[in-house]
């Protein structure tokens, strides 16, 4: 809890022990922590320069915590003096690089990262550094990033900042796919299934734009866009993809909140998996039911819209709401 102020797990655990403790030898807090004394006085050292601990001036080889309240407290006014001057420095070097060039050379405007770690490392770097909107195609075969892999995601959604995602057919289907998506659409961000997208492709803020270089055999490698006739042209792919594909429902409300006379939760996600394309052996598997208990709910939501036919229901969905067309 305390990396923030520069305090690694070691440090922190011994920290901690020494404010239970009171106070204590170099023995003590090593038998406390299952460590050699010497790592501990190591350890008592760097405290030390931090300003959390001290040498007991009444007994000396006894070490005491400082209070929290204050030393904590100047190691977080210290580490926001920090942060201030590096928002300064990054303001002034932004500034300069306006200066330089208002029309950016063409050679500017196009990255070429090569390297599994580097092209997953620009990936992270370019959702991390969005402030609105992050647009992406993605496909079934991940070379540098996979979905579990991306904690950016999650850190981007967590500042506000919108998702929208059509994926292929294909990702359904595959392991974690179902799970993966579940999470993505908890942080509220849209997602649409299409059978297969022109190309892998992550968009932010309409301002940088990311797209591979390689297919599925060499080293991985990828194209990084900046404002450009190039970029638009990339984000007007994105807009066409994403009218024409369909959204995916696999999140709703709770069964308190949903009428008689309407789907409930798994009925939905049945439904949105069904007009994705899935079959009903496919969306019985990745929701972990049973192939007579997806066919009896289908049977059972036909009977709700009151058709005869999986089109009508189709149909039905849409005019009652229970998915939406565009979202």
């Amino acid at each position: 809890m305390l990396g923030a102020i520069g305090l690694d797990d070691v440090q922190e655990s011994a920290y901690r022990a020494l404010i239970g403790l009171g106070a204590a030898e170099i023995s003590d807090l090593a038998q406390r922590l299952g460590t050699s004394e010497e790592d501990a006085a190591r350890t008592l050292r760097r405290l030390e320069g931090h300003g959390l601990v001290a040498q007991s001036s009444a007994r000396p080889g006894r070490w005491v915590a400082a209070p929290p309240g204050v030393a904590l407290a100047a190691l977080l006014t210290q580490q926001r003096h920090e942060l201030e001057q590096a928002e300064l420095a990054a303001a002034v070097l932004a500034s300069e690089f306006r200066a330089e060039a208002t029309e950016p050379a063409v050679h500017d405007l196009l990255e070429v990262v090569t390297g599994a770690n580097a092209v997953a490392q620009r990936f992270l770097q370019l959702q991390l550094g969005a402030e609105k909107e992050v647009c992406a195609l993605v496909t079934g075969t991940p070379v540098a990033v996979t979905g579990m892999d991306n904690s950016a995601e999650e850190q981007a959604a967590e500042r506000g900042v919108a998702y929208r995602v059509v994926i292929e057919r294909e990702i359904l289907t595959s392991a974690n796919g179902i799970t993966e998506l579940s999470a993505a659409m908890n942080r509220n961000e849209q997602v649409r299934v299409i059978d297969r997208v022109p190309t892998k492709l992550v968009v932010a803020d309409a301002s940088l734009a990311m797209v591979p270089l390689t297919r599925r055999t060499g080293q991985p490698a990828a194209l990084v866009v900046h404002a450009s006739g190039l970029l638009e042209s990339l984000m007007g792919l994105f807009e066409g993809v994403w009218r024409t594909s369909m959204p995916l429902r696999l999140n709703g409300p709770g069964v308190d909140e949903v009428p008689l006379d309407a789907p409930d939760f798994v009925d939905l996600q049945i439904l949105s998996l069904l007009l994705a394309g899935l079959t009903d052996a496919s969306v019985a598997k990745q929701l972990d039911l049973g192939l007579r208990t997806v066919q009896r709910r289908v049977k059972h939501l036909m009977e709700i819209a009151g058709v005869t036919t999986r089109l009508q229901l189709g149909w039905h969905a849409y005019e009652r709401g229970w998915v939406a067309r565009h979202g």
